[in-house]
């Protein structure tokens, strides 16, 4: 088997015609679907579903230098100040040789949530930086230091777990009346041949083609990594190393080293033609420490960056948890991009067909649909998405390697034992931006000491019942959320813009009734993302 994986691999690299490609753009959704008329327009093959995207791909330049200048006055004289205001980088060197870039972010928006009568404000100082030396290499890293208070729903999510979503521990610990955290991403991209990009960096990556991604999201902390990409014409494959933290899990010994984790994933993207997408990936996670506190460290047997994993993992006999993953997606016109993903954590063959629930049959899936100019109308982007995992999905044993990073999980935000649908729309106008999400969400808490499979973090060995498992088993929980923003962009190289926003959301159950009905208004800027459409983890009262 692996001398023809490697036979394959030889014959495509002969065959590539790719360009080299070096330079990366901050994923976000929101700036993202953007890209929608090209990235699924039948006469191109992107590989959609790695993200984030090399914007210096000649499939994406053209779109993404329109981007980055929507609204720019490129005739009439302006003085240095306006241009840096309205156009450019605060430091913007362009040389034969190299490149570099440099910008000032902030975000300074108030609120008030109405349902709590709360007033909510987020105060953000931060920076980016980048540039290029030659045609082959690539740095880039943005920081900031923040301060908020968020409405109630937020807060409760941020006592449960400790870290502002998707962000960084909170340090306040509770014990001020507003969160106070930093956050720093940084990368550097080196191509040395045409078929091949090597990235080491401390940041998030998503695999997928829809808002969520049950394999691999940008919703948990960011994290060190290696990466290897090899671009090999209608083939991409990515092999990718990283080392996280589980603040949750119990500690082993200071000398050893504790709460630490190590995970390697695979992912490989096929366009098998200009329609038809496939994709096959896998990812190991193994502890730094073993449940004995004996130091493994870095496992040598999951370096190869080649061949697929969980046969490895099996051979070794190891403790280690293993996930495998599909993806696919399909051009039904150029309007129309039918996506879907399937997770398989764990498989017992004759409880699976037998329907009967068993909680040894850990999988999740992903089924939507996206496009452009809906309705014919220029710039008006869509996605319609269902998302489910059973009970116990991504959880083990031992929680130190259950797929997670920083106490949040590295899929969906909901951890398992959820479904969910979502609709997001977005048309842009010159410099306006109008958005809109609705989303609806049945999950099952834990309750009574019990576990009912959606937190993640509890040993999926001790479960509530071992057969007659349900997606919404537990404390049954609606979710009903929807949020409409606004937006006039001021800088496109920042995504600088003044933001008016509303959000009402409720989430009920036999326990608890948390109501949200919330206006913000302010000036934000960089190109990140902070969920505002998360559950509950836990209950509470």
């Amino acid at each position: 088997m692996k001398k023809i994986i490697y036979t394959l691999i030889a014959f495509l690299l002969l065959t590539a015609v790719a360009k080299a490609q070096s330079q990366y753009q901050p994923y976000s959704y929101q700036f993202y679907q953007k890209f929608n008329e090209d990235v699924y327009s039948t006469k191109t093959r992107v590989h959609s579903s790695l993200k984030p995207f090399f914007i210096d791909d000649s499939l994406l330049k053209h779109k993404y230098d329109s981007l980055m200048n929507v609204g720019v006055d490129t005739i009439g004289h302006h003085t240095w100040l306006y241009r840096k205001i309205y156009n450019e980088h605060t430091i913007d060197v362009k040389d034969k040789e190299y490149t570099f870039f440099a910008d000032f972010l902030g975000d300074l928006i108030g609120g008030k949530d109405i349902s709590n009568k709360k007033n909510t404000w987020i105060n953000t100082r931060g920076y980016q930086l980048g540039g290029t030396v030659g045609k082959n290499f690539y740095f880039y890293s943005q920081g900031f230091e923040n301060q908020a208070v968020f409405p109630s729903y937020f807060n409760t999510y941020i006592k449960q777990v400790g870290i502002v979503p998707g962000q960084a521990y909170d340090r306040s610990y509770g014990k001020k009346s507003y969160s106070d955290w930093s956050d720093v991403t940084a990368l550097v991209s080196y191509t040395p041949v045409k078929y091949l990009n090597i990235t080491a960096g401390h940041g998030k990556n998503f695999i997928g083609d829809g808002y969520r991604s049950q394999l691999l999201s940008d919703y948990a902390s960011a994290y060190p990594f290696l990466k290897l990409t090899a671009n090999l014409g209608n083939v991409k494959y990515m092999a990718m190393w990283s080392y996280m933290v589980d603040p949750a899990a119990p500690s082993v010994n200071y000398t050893n080293g504790y709460h630490n984790k190590w995970g390697v994933f695979h992912y490989l993207d096929w366009n098998v033609n200009n329609r038809l997408s496939v994709g096959f990936f896998d990812a190991v996670i193994w502890a730094n420490v073993d449940s004995l506190g004996t130091y493994r460290g870095f496992e040598y047997s999951y370096a190869n960056p080649v061949i697929f994993l969980r046969p490895v993992e099996a051979s070794n006999g190891s403790p280690d948890n293993a996930i495998i993953g599909f993806t696919g997606k399909y051009k039904i016109s150029d309007g129309i991009t039918a996506y879907g993903q399937f997770v398989l954590d764990e498989f017992e063959s004759k409880h699976f067909f037998s329907g009967d629930g068993s909680s040894r049959n850990k999988y999740s899936f992903q089924l939507g649909v996206r496009g452009a100019n809906l309705f014919k109308i220029r710039s008006l982007n869509y996605l319609l998405e269902y998302n489910g995992a059973t009970p116990y999905t991504y959880s083990e044993k031992w929680n130190i390697i259950n797929y997670s990073e920083q106490g949040e999980p590295l899929a969906h935000p909901f951890g398992a034992n959820y479904k969910e649908l979502i609709g997001l729309l977005n048309y842009s106008y010159k410099r306006f931006d109008f958005s809109g999400e609705i989303q609806y969400a049945k999950y099952g808490l834990d309750i009574n000491g019990l576990n009912y499979g959606k937190d993640i973090f509890m040993n999926y060995g001790y479960p509530a019942k071992v057969l007659g498992n349900y997606i919404g088993q537990g404390l049954t929980t609606n979710l009903y959320y929807g949020e409409a923003k606004v937006a006039y962009l001021i800088n496109p190289k920042i995504n600088f813009r003044i933001e008016l926003a509303a959000l009402f959301r409720r989430e009920q159950n036999a326990d608890f009734l948390d109501r949200t009905s919330m206006f913000t208004i302010g000036l934000r800027s960089s190109f990140r993302t902070i969920y505002n459409d998360i559950a509950a983890y836990r209950t509470h009262k």
